[in-house]
């Protein structure tokens, strides 16, 4: 039997090495990007594009992206209100909670649960609901903590039929960026895939400028560069300053937290 996993591609980097990886274990591929009015939807195209990418290597996902705007425009949050400055720093300052979007993964999940369940009745078969949430969020983003995706399972195997048929898969939950980079790099490597070229064709940061350049100040944007640099790699995005300044302003940010 095929194995089949339905998963949230926000088009960054997590999300994106979670796709490599489910595809690497021989997944069906089912995924959903979200259009919920962010300021950065730039990470929308950047999806898009790797799943061209893909395709091109006779690897085929199917892909759609859902629009939650009109819900989602009335909540309070720097991603989407823009009378609100996204912030700058480390992650784990108090500043960062300001990115935090209201329930979303909540929200996003329950559209992925009813996805996968419907997959899995038209096809008779198990489904992965598979999330790239990893512990570098959990200081700042509670519904991104591995408690809250077990009381949400819960909620969802009470409240629908043929819930036996669906699960979450959480591969990185204890782990860190730097974890699924080094992933992706066995995963791509098995794949045939050019690493660079699938990490050009995503987007971390919540501030980037009109050409698409990662400002590198965010706290998404930092701790980013760090799984970066600790891999060995130069990171293939664009950013507003050149590869070497960008990393000591990131250095930089870190240590100004110890």
């Amino acid at each position: 039997m095929t194995k089949c996993a339905v998963m949230a591609l926000s088009g960054g980097m997590d999300s994106t090495g979670l796709l490599m990886h489910l595809l690497a274990d021989g997944h069906e591929v089912h995924a959903l990007s979200y259009d919920y009015g962010q300021k950065h939807s730039l990470e929308l195209d950047r999806a898009k594009a790797n799943i061209n990418y893909l395709k091109s290597k006779g690897i085929m996902v199917s892909h759609k992206i859902v629009d939650l705007r009109s819900a989602m425009s009335v909540f309070h949050s720097a991603l989407t209100d823009d009378s609100i400055d996204i912030p700058e720093g480390h992650y784990e300052e108090e500043q960062m909670k300001q990115t935090v979007v209201p329930n979303r993964n909540a929200i996003f999940s329950s559209v992925l649960y009813g996805y996968a369940l419907s997959i899995a009745l038209k096809q008779d078969t198990e489904v992965k609901i598979a999330l790239g949430v990893h512990s570098g969020d959990h200081t700042i983003y509670p519904d991104c903590r591995p408690e809250f995706y077990g009381a949400l399972e819960n909620a969802f195997q009470i409240g629908n039929w043929s819930s036996d048929k669906v699960s979450f898969y959480l591969p990185y939950i204890g782990g860190t960026k730097e974890t699924i980079l080094k992933d992706a790099e066995k995963c791509l490597d098995k794949l045939g895939l050019d690493f660079n070229t699938v990490f050009a064709n995503t987007n971390t940061s919540y501030d980037p400028d009109d050409m698409g350049r990662s400002s590198g100040k965010s706290g998404a944007d930092v701790e980013r560069i760090l799984a970066f640099h600790a891999v060995g790699r130069v990171d293939p995005v664009p950013y507003v300053k050149p590869w070497p300044e960008v990393l000591q302003d990131a250095i930089n940010t870190e240590a100004k937290r110890k």
